[in-house]
């Protein structure tokens, strides 16, 4: 299986990177060969294409329709975070939404 590459947005960065970080050593405790980044809003245009999956923080839950329609010529799903997964910082229950929404 080819690397994942998992993308998080947010606003600036804090919240989302630390949840990355917790996201990436649950991946590495599975074994799971991927990437995972926060990107802020402003960024997502410019890493579109290389994602595999773009998780939306859950105060940007307003722009998922652009989100999607931004996603769409490149087939790359876009979930909602949670609250409860963002705010408790929980890396493995991201992982695993992913890995659900990816049909892994």
């Amino acid at each position: 299986m080819k690397q994942l590459h998992i993308y998080l947005c947010c606003g600036g960065g804090l919240s989302s990177g630390f949840l990355a970080q917790k996201a990436r050593a649950a991946a590495k405790k599975e074994k799971l060969d991927c990437t995972v980044e926060a990107k802020s809003e402003s960024e997502v245009n410019q890493y579109i294409s290389k994602m595999d999956i773009l998780c939306v923080g859950p105060h940007y839950a307003f722009r998922m329709d652009a989100f999607k329609k931004l996603a769409e010529p490149y087939g790359v799903p876009v979930i909602l975070i949670p609250e409860e997964i963002y705010s408790m910082l929980d890396g493995k229950a991201l992982l695993s939404l992913v890995k659900e929404k990816l049909g892994m």
